[in-house]
């Protein structure tokens, strides 16, 4: 299949999106792990083809230029972020509806899928900057943590919500979705918004979960120092210092 790479839309350390036509061709620097790449294609097709969650469709991995590629359906339509920042007097009825998408995300389940605790338990193992203390209570505190199967994205928050011209979303970007724990998955909303700089949303959003969920604000507060030590292993020089911040934080009750 010929690709147009013409086109870039997203630029990240790792990897450029670029739209060609109906197709979203995710590229991969040279020699990203080719496990990765299948577990991410993988996963995909799974959430899409077990689910009725509105998402990319998969169209083919693909090798270009020695670099990999993860081909999907372009989803048309403008996210939810950019009409938050653009339209701040809906913000509310923006997050209603952003809350209502998640408890739907949530409420699903998917077979094979990774393990959450796993996820976070490798990356907790993987930080080679924490004292031995506390890797403990943090690796304590997961393993304390009920286990669950709910559809986890991994990634939510509203640039990966596509508001469609027909007025329906659809959620893209499933690199890191897991089954587990709906707490964990609010908390790395929380810190997402926090690290974004909106920490008024942040709490707003914490606020309305908390309220239409009926989960107790508490057990969602205490996977932010789990999610921050994962969040740490991606490496972002200006987050370090206040993400080690709640991760010193031993109890949020």
């Amino acid at each position: 299949m010929f690709l147009n790479l013409d086109n870039p839309i997203i630029e990240r350390k790792t990897k450029t999106v670029y739209r060609d036509g109906d197709k979203t061709v995710k590229l991969f620097v040279e020699n990203y792990s080719k496990s990765d790449i299948l577990n991410e294609a993988l996963n995909q097709a799974r959430v899409e083809e077990g689910t009725d969650l509105s998402i990319p469709k998969l169209i083919e991995i693909s090798r270009i230029d020695n670099r990999w590629a993860i081909v999907s359906e372009y989803i048309e339509g403008t996210p939810l972020d950019k009409l938050m920042s653009e339209n701040p007097e809906k913000e509310d009825e923006y997050l209603n509806w952003f809350v209502d998408i998640h408890l739907y995300i949530l409420s699903k389940s998917v077979s094979h899928l990774n393990r959450m605790k796993d996820k976070y338990k490798n990356r907790i193992n993987e930080l080679k900057d924490l004292t031995d203390n506390a890797r403990y209570e943090l690796l304590q505190r997961l393993d304390g943590m009920k286990n669950h199967a709910k559809l986890c994205h991994g990634d939510y928050n509203p640039s990966n919500v596509i508001i469609k011209p027909d007025g329906t979303a659809s959620i893209i970007d499933w690199a890191h979705v897991t089954i587990g724990n709906a707490s964990g998955d609010v908390a790395n909303t929380y810190i997402t918004f926090i690290m974004d700089g909106k920490e008024n949303l942040a709490n707003k959003y914490l606020d309305l979960f908390v309220q239409k969920s009926g989960i107790d604000k508490n057990l969602i507060l205490r996977w932010i120092p789990i999610v921050s030590a994962s969040r740490k292993t991606k490496g972002i020089p200006e987050e370090q210092q206040f993400l080690d911040k709640w991760i010193d934080v031993i109890d949020y009750e």
